[in-house]
């Protein structure tokens, strides 16, 4: 598997999903019940890795999907971490 896109959704605003997140260089939207997690993962072993840390810090996953190339999700929430610019905190 070559680099891809990915997208993971976590119940709840969560710190947790923020930092880990981070780590792998994602950005990171927040809404009122969720947070969401995207960019690009290198290989199947960071999409392997990125899906432990979420079950080892207790996260519950409640989505993870495959993006197409190019542009940024839709998403509700606003980006408070990650690529996009400096951390805002909602």
């Amino acid at each position: 598997m070559s680099e891809a896109r990915y997208a993971f959704r976590v119940r709840g605003r969560t710190s947790d999903a923020v930092l880990t997140a981070l780590q792998e260089g994602l950005d990171v939207e927040v809404d009122p019940t969720s947070t969401a997690m995207h960019g690009w993962l290198p290989d199947q072993a960071a999409l392997s890795g990125m899906l432990v840390r979420i079950r080892l810090l207790g996260l519950e996953l409640i989505e993870v999907r495959r993006l197409p190339h190019g542009g940024q999700p839709v998403t509700s929430g606003h980006i408070v971490a990650g690529l996009a610019g400096p951390p805002r905190h909602p």
